[in-house]
C-alpha cells in the first residue's frame, strides 16, 4: 500500500493517507509512458510547414547558358535545388502527424505516471480547496507551505462543485509553472511534466478505473 503526505487546505501537515489501490498499485510501465508522451506531442503538431519545390519558384524557364562551348557545367535552370533561390528538394510539406493510442494503453500510462510520482514522494494530498472566489495569494502561500513553490506543480481538483473547481483554477492560472486541472482530465504527459502533484483528497475517494484522460 502506497502512502502520501496529507495536508489541510491551509497547509498544515496531517497524518499520511493511504492511496486507493485501484490506481496506486505500484505499476510503472515505462514503455507505455513513452508511447503516451510521443502520441500527445505528435498530436499537438500543426503540420502546416511548407517549402517550395522548383515548380513553385519563379524564373528559371530557360537555360542560363548554352549547352556546350562555355567550359562550365551544363545547366538547365537557375531554379534547380543546387542553385541559390532555387526550389527545395525533399523539403517538408503539410501532413497530419496524429497518432492513435488504445484507450486501455492511455489509462495504463496515466496510472503509471501517478504511481511514479507517488513512489518518488512527489504526490501530495490536500483537503478540498473550497474557495468561494478566486484567491491567488492564499493559493501561492499554500504551495509555499507544501514546499513546492519553486517547482513545476500540477494541482488536481475533484471538479465538484464546479464553482469551487473554477475558483481554484482562476487562483492558480497566473502563477508560473502551476497548472490546475480536474483529476479526471490529467494526462500522463501533464503528470510527468510536473515535479510535484497536489491532489484534493475528495478526488481520490472513489476513483473510476474507466475515467478516460483527455484525448491527446
Amino acid at each position: 500500500m502506497i502512502e502520501a503526505p496529507h495536508f489541510s487546505a491551509a497547509g498544515a501537515k496531517k497524518k499520511a493517507v493511504s492511496l486507493p489501490e485501484l490506481l496506486f498499485d505500484g505499476t510503472v510501465n515505462e514503455a507505455v509512458l513513452h508511447q503516451a508522451v510521443v502520441t500527445l506531442l505528435a498530436n499537438k503538431r500543426q503540420g502546416t510547414h511548407e517549402t517550395k519545390t522548383r515548380s513553385h519558384v519563379s524564373g528559371g524557364n530557360q537555360k542560363p547558358w548554352k549547352q556546350k562551348g562555355t567550359g562550365r557545367a551544363r545547366q538547365g535552370s537557375t531554379r534547380a535545388p543546387h542553385w541559390r533561390h532555387g526550389g527545395i528538394a525533399f523539403g517538408p510539406h503539410p501532413r497530419d502527424y496524429r497518432l492513435g493510442i488504445p484507450k486501455k494503453v492511455r489509462q495504463l500510462a496515466r496510472k503509471s505516471a501517478l504511481n511514479a510520482r507517488a513512489r518518488e514522494g512527489a504526490l501530495l494530498v490536500v483537503d478540498p480547496l473550497g474557495y468561494e472566489k478566486p484567491k491567488t495569494k492564499p493559493f501561492a502561500e499554500l504551495l509555499g507551505k507544501l514546499g513546492v513553490a519553486e517547482r513545476k506543480v500540477l494541482v488536481l481538483t475533484a471538479g465538484t462543485p464546479e464553482t469551487h473547481a473554477q475558483n481554484v483554477y482562476l487562483s492558480g492560472r497566473n502563477i508560473p509553472n502551476v497548472r490546475v486541472l480536474r483529476f479526471s482530465d490529467a494526462t500522463a504527459y501533464e503528470i510527468l511534466w510536473s515535479d510535484a502533484v497536489v491532489v484534493e483528497a475528495n478526488a481520490l475517494v472513489a476513483p473510476t478505473p474507466d475515467a478516460e484522460a483527455a484525448d491527446a
